[in-house]
């Protein structure tokens, strides 16, 4: 693998860690600007929402740029937001700072992985996706503990700090390792937009929504999960966390290896495999070492359908990839917030705090039909294009 994926696996690493550290400081930040948690709770909507909006936007914007200054603009303004966050003197600034920061995201990751895809052979472009969402996965097991711990510790403005010398060093990284790579000639907005046009983009995003959904559905409720149902203690949830982590970064690697070789056979899979720990999780939720043991798999089942989503909208997308794979980086996002949403409803109403895990299973179990469906649609298009062919040279009058 070229060494450039190593330097957009640390942007990654970066951003992995300032869109998640934030969940685990939320008490301290809260305190110091006189805030409720659930107003602080901002901080982590603010964030999705603003990768939402700005995956689409700036990749629009940056159609002319290169993708390596593109990519190097992305970082700048990264590490501006988590600067603004640093130091902002008030919760307004603060939100502010970290609607910045999720701005370079969705481009980031997007325009990621077309680069990373355009650097390796086309039979390794799942792995090299793979590669860069590394930085995102390892985040979850180092990046977001050791920065949890530092901002309890000594101050959650170091943490933010910190996160953007990260950013910095990325930024050094692209601008040193990733080749030049201009904007192919003919390159257009229109001509991007077009993809969308296209059924099987459409469906690829909507499995991204439901089926990386379900993993947050459960995901953003583990605290009160884990502590009402499984019996374990505050300060156990984030080892819990490194445990998710530790799937998640697993998952990777065998979804970005499986991915060239049969792409939708391995999201039949991953799919429908984590809606069944999903719905299982509602029952060992209630053991700690079975708990511990689901959320594992969680992650690993979860994360293994990044990149082969990813690589399906690349694939689909024909010739117009960076807008396309930019807001399905922002799909991953929308599902995360409407899983979120969904689980608040369940729990709300009720039914407890397991419940979202049911959410979470119905959302994977809807991203599988649509897999299934996409494969369909895809088998029926050639048998309709070769009938079509069969018949024009039919009417074709023959001649002796």
């Amino acid at each position: 693998m070229p060494l450039a994926l190593l330097a957009l696996a640390v942007g990654a690493f970066g951003v992995g860690t300032t869109e998640f550290v934030v969940m685990g400081l939320l008490p301290e930040i809260a305190g110091d600007y006189g805030v409720s948690i659930p107003t602080a709770g901002l901080l982590v909507t603010g964030y999705a929402l603003g990768v939402v909006v700005g995956a689409p936007l700036l990749t629009a914007l940056g159609n002319k740029v290169s993708r390596k200054r593109m990519l190097m603009f992305l970082m700048g303004l990264f590490v501006a937001g988590n600067i603004l966050s640093a130091i902002a003197p008030s919760f307004g600034m603060m939100l502010t700072g970290r609607v910045i920061a999720s701005l370079a995201h969705g481009s980031f990751f997007g325009i990621g992985s077309v680069v990373a895809a355009g650097l390796v052979a086309p039979d390794k472009k799942a792995g090299a996706i793979a590669t860069m969402f590394t930085g995102l996965t390892v985040a979850n097991i180092v990046g977001v503990p050791l920065g949890t711990f530092i901002g309890q510790e000594v101050g959650w403005r170091t943490t933010f700090a910190l996160v953007a010398a990260l950013g910095v060093i990325g930024l050094l990284g692209i601008a040193r390792l990733v080749p030049a790579m201009p904007r192919r000639e003919g390159t257009h907005l229109r001509r991007e937009l077009k993809a969308f046009r296209n059924p099987q983009v459409l469906l690829a995003m909507a499995m991204t929504v439901l089926g990386f959904g379900g993993v947050f559905a459960a995901i953003t409720y583990i605290a009160p999960m884990m502590t009402h149902a499984a019996g374990y203690s505050d300060g156990a949830v984030t080892w819990l966390l490194v445990l998710f982590g530790v799937g998640m970064f697993l998952g990777n690697l065998l979804g970005g290896r499986f991915a060239d070789r049969a792409l939708m056979p391995l999201l039949y899979t991953t799919l429908g495999g984590l809606a069944v720990v999903l719905a299982l999780f509602t029952v060992t939720a209630h053991h700690k070492v079975l708990a511990a043991i689901t959320i594992l798999l969680v992650g690993a089942l979860g994360f293994a359908t990044v990149p082969p989503l990813q690589k399906r909208v690349l694939d689909q997308a024909h010739g117009a990839p960076t807008l396309a794979s930019a807001v399905n980086i922002g799909a991953f996002n929308l599902g995360n917030a409407l899983a979120a949403w969904l689980g608040g409803i369940v729990i709300t109403a009720g039914f407890g705090y397991t419940s979202p895990n049911w959410v979470g299973a119905l959302l994977a179990g809807a991203a599988l039909g649509l897999a299934i469906w996409s494969a369909a649609l895809e088998r029926r298009a050639p048998a309709a294009d070769a009938a079509g062919t069969v018949e024009a040279d039919a009417r074709i009058p023959v001649h002796h």
